[in-house]
């Protein structure tokens, strides 16, 4: 197993941290509205459970992207990472809908609140715990590029700052004994992890579908290109994409005809290196063309006639 491999597959020792997470906040925020009562914290209990099924799908799917490269996936299996940002996204939706239903319903048939300030405490508690675990998770997605981490992590951070309104506005509902905002207060988390289940699916599906690295990172790419470039060195057809951690790179290199393959190849091999230089874990796929040769310019497409 290669050490790109081997650090891969360790990530999941962070699903694990979040699923321990999930399962300390279920029972907590249970607990906090067992003790209130309040809809308004049950809508956050909900979302911890969404929060435990989608640690448990990024547990499997990290261990699947971790595996290297084989005869049936000749560019490894990092791709599989976008389905659990995406079942993680679907999840938070149907979580969305599910808080909406409960809200609805007590807002339909309100009750008073009880035991506030000891359920407000219990809830604050487990607010702590994913805190400290999204930082956690946020920084080792940055660190190595997951996105099965990064919406993990941007997931428990949704999670934090529900908890943090939902206490306040429970608070508030103890305070003025307006029972009815407890449903409102229930109603718009329910609206704020729908936005955010969105843009995971989002994400997910574009990463499904091919698109381009980021502009910033296509600078930098072609940044290393124009370093190379001169009257007789010219560079077309630069296309990239990312499948999970891995970027890929493609780009067709044009340089005098009467070169020896050596040459050539000496270059591109400095012109890949320099660019993996720039981002690691990226795949750099070079072909080398000769400048007078009018066929040379008739491939910048994708689909060649």
């Amino acid at each position: 197993m290669s050490e790109a491999t081997e650090t891969r597959a360790s990530l999941t020792r962070y699903a694990w941290l979040s699923i321990g997470a999930a399962l300390a906040t279920i029972a907590l925020k249970s607990a906090a509205y067992y003790l209130t009562g309040s809809v308004g914290l049950l809508s956050d209990a909900l979302e911890s459970l969404v929060n435990l099924a989608g640690a448990i799908i990024a547990l499997v799917l990290l261990a699947i992207a971790a595996r290297p490269p084989d005869e049936d996936h000749a560019f490894g299996h990092g791709k599989v990472e976008y389905f659990s940002s995406g079942a993680e996204g679907v999840m938070i939706i149907v979580a969305a809908a599910g808080i909406a239903i409960a809200a609805l319903e007590r807002l339909v048939n309100p009750k008073p609140l009880t035991d506030v300030g000891v359920g407000l405490l219990v809830n604050l508690l487990a607010t702590g715990i994913n805190l400290f675990v999204a930082l956690v998770i946020r920084k080792a997605a940055r660190v190595h590029d997951s996105v099965t981490l990064d919406a993990n992590s941007r997931h428990l951070m949704t999670d934090v700052w529900t908890s943090v309104g939902v206490v306040a506005a429970v608070a508030i509902v103890a305070i003025s004994k307006v029972q009815f905002l407890d449903s409102v207060i229930a109603l718009a988390v329910a609206g704020h992890i729908l936005l955010e289940g969105i843009r995971i699916v989002r994400g997910s599906i574009l990463g499904l579908m091919d698109t381009a690295l980021e502009p910033a990172e296509v600078a930098q790419i072609e940044a290393v290109l124009d370093r190379y470039s001169s009257q007789h060195v010219h560079y077309h057809a630069l296309r990239t994409r990312r499948a999970g951690y891995r970027r890929f790179v493609s780009v067709h290199i044009l340089v005098p005809g009467e070169w020896t393959v050596q040459h050539g190849h000496s270059l591109l091999e400095t012109i890949e290196s320099d660019i993996r230089a720039e981002l690691p874990e990226t795949i750099v796929l070079t072909h080398l063309e000769a400048l007078e040769d009018p066929a040379s310019w008739e491939d910048v497409g994708l689909d060649r006639k």
